[in-house]
């Protein structure tokens, strides 16, 4: 950003009871920002101006009352909680949302924040997101609302609004990368050691987590295996000499308890931890598929094809950027 540019203001609204990681989240990513060119401030404001405690018991100081601010803020920041439903009968609350958003050029929701949003009108017609959890509530509560449940976040008009907790951090990244480009955005993402933009929507659990738990204790101990080192090792033999059963009944094992295969099981935890190094290094196709198990790049190539539907250099391309397919389509 040129010397001579006006700061960009960030006004953050806090309450009691507000979730700590929705605040410092985007504050961090605003003030990283800074070391690489940026010209972020950032104040810190509450319905009357009084320093709050958050859900997690830290104290949060504040610089002044909502009611206060005059300045026009180029980004409000509205972050949730965890007591969301008492949070959007607030009539203080709501009041300073929308005296805020009335004077911002963009005003982001974080997490359940989406729901003091939509409590003050500011969703109505628009679509939008939230935690996981949370959005059959969202939408149910508030029918005037589009939601899409898994995004990490949401742009409709000056209005965006991003899913649980973390992702303001992909949310604020996407609007450093407005103000001051991709460059900026990527050295931050680094910076902070986080991804540009994460890979999927909030679908997105790992492979280990996603699955259903094993009741054999020694099938355990195989899916952790292939978890830990998706370079190793992991024919079905090997996994049957692993649990001390024969492939057989390896076989048998998986398709009980996993719904799948031995194969398509290391596949997955491969698929993943090569999407893991795609998206945060710039390591060599070769040395992304010897590390995680494919062996050859040709080998890697036609895992990609087959389950994305796209060659490992094309995912890597598509995420080096925090633009969402939507922003990339010419108007």
């Amino acid at each position: 950003m040129p010397s001579g540019r006006k700061p960009l203001l960030v006004t953050v609204l806090v309450f009691p009871g507000v979730r700590l990681l929705d605040v410092t989240g985007p504050i961090e990513v605003f003030s990283t920002a800074n070391e690489f060119g940026g010209r972020f401030r950032v104040r810190v404001v509450s319905p009357d101006g009084a320093d709050v405690v958050t859900a997690s018991d830290t104290g949060l100081h504040v610089d002044l009352a909502a009611a206060q601010v005059r300045e026009a803020s180029d980004v409000v920041v509205v972050p949730g909680g965890p007591e969301w439903p008492s949070l959007a009968k607030d009539d203080a609350l709501l009041s300073a949302v929308r005296a805020l958003d009335a004077h911002s050029r963009c005003t982001a929701s974080i997490c359940t924040g989406a729901f003091l949003l939509a409590a003050a009108g500011l969703l109505d017609g628009r679509t939008a997101t939230t935690h996981w959890r949370f959005a059959d509530q969202l939408a149910l509560r508030y029918p005037r609302v589009t939601v899409e449940a898994d995004a990490l976040f949401v742009r409709d008009g000056h209005i965006m609004t991003s899913a649980g907790v973390s992702s303001g951090i992909d949310l604020s990244l996407a609007l450093v990368e407005e103000h001051l480009g991709a460059d900026v955005a990527r050295a931050v993402a680094k910076d902070m050691v986080v991804f540009m933009q994460r890979p999927g929507g909030q679908s997105q659990f790992s492979v280990r987590t996603h699955t259903p738990r094993a009741r054999q204790e020694m099938l355990r101990r195989v899916l952790d295996a292939v978890a830990e080192d998706p370079s190793g090792s992991h024919t079905l033999a090997a996994m049957a000499r692993r649990a001390g059963v024969s492939p057989r009944h390896m076989t048998r094992l998986f398709r009980e308890e996993m719904a799948t295969t031995p194969a398509r099981y290391v596949e997955r935890v491969r698929m993943e931890a090569a999407q893991a190094m795609l998206e945060g290094s710039d390591d060599p196709m070769a040395t992304v598929a010897r590390r995680t198990g494919f062996g050859s790049p040709e080998s890697m190539r036609r895992a990609f094809t087959r389950n994305l539907g796209v060659t490992p250099g094309a995912y890597r391309a598509r995420f080096r950027t925090t633009r969402t397919p939507a922003e990339d389509r010419p108007a």
